[in-house]
């Protein structure tokens, strides 16, 4: 008899495939290509690994490490909804849901609740777990920019403004990588002119 619980699993490790073909803005550290979700998602892993040790409250790494992989694929049906883009932030959290519901409903129960549990605590953004993922989500796309000497920033002519404000809680998971975010990465690239700065 065939295991339908393995046959679920490999499913939904098939449609997770797709997370690879959905772009993002921020550019890899070439300044040639942008990151795909994929590639995003690995870099926040393995920075979660890196640097736990800077989180405001202990966290459990294997959690926040399993949050942060998968807190994107619903973008494989609702899309990459970039930072700064207010028109498409008024659907996001429908578009999201409903593909949640889609691609976790994929597994069988158990690992779909586990999951889809996962992924509605990274949105509420309350434990210290997902405190720390916020701040390597927002932490992450901000290095990459910097390396690329703001490239993306200078292409959408993003303002300091919307930067504090889509970074307004990153402190909340670790204060140290965001003091060290603000003065070494959003401060400079103000300085180069490479963030707008509001009048």
């Amino acid at each position: 008899m065939e295991n339908e619980r393995l046959k679920k699993q490999l499913e939904f490790c098939r449609e997770i495939d797709k997370e690879k073909f959905i772009g993002r803005q921020t550019y890899k550290s070439d300044a040639q290509t942008k990151e795909n979700d994929a590639e995003h998602a690995w870099h926040m892993a393995v920075m979660t690994v890196l640097l736990s040790e800077y989180a405001n409250e202990k966290i459990d790494v294997l959690k926040t490490v399993t949050m942060l992989l998968i807190h994107d694929i619903v973008e494989i049906d609702a899309g990459d909804t970039y930072a700064y883009d207010e028109e498409g932030k008024k659907t996001q959290r429908e578009r999201e849901v409903k593909a949640a519901d889609r691609i976790f409903g994929i597994l069988p129960d158990d690992q779909r609740d586990n999951f889809r549990n996962l992924w509605e605590e990274f949105e509420k953004g309350e434990t210290p777990e997902a405190k720390f993922a916020h701040t390597m989500d927002n932490f992450q796309p901000a290095m990459l920019n910097d390396l690329t000497e703001g490239k993306s920033w200078v292409e959408k002519g993003v303002h300091l403004s919307q930067i504090l404000e889509r970074n307004k809680n990153t402190a909340a998971g670790s204060k140290e990588i965001w003091d060290y975010a603000y003065k070494n990465i959003f401060e400079k690239n103000v300085e180069a002119g490479k963030i707008k700065k509001d009048n």
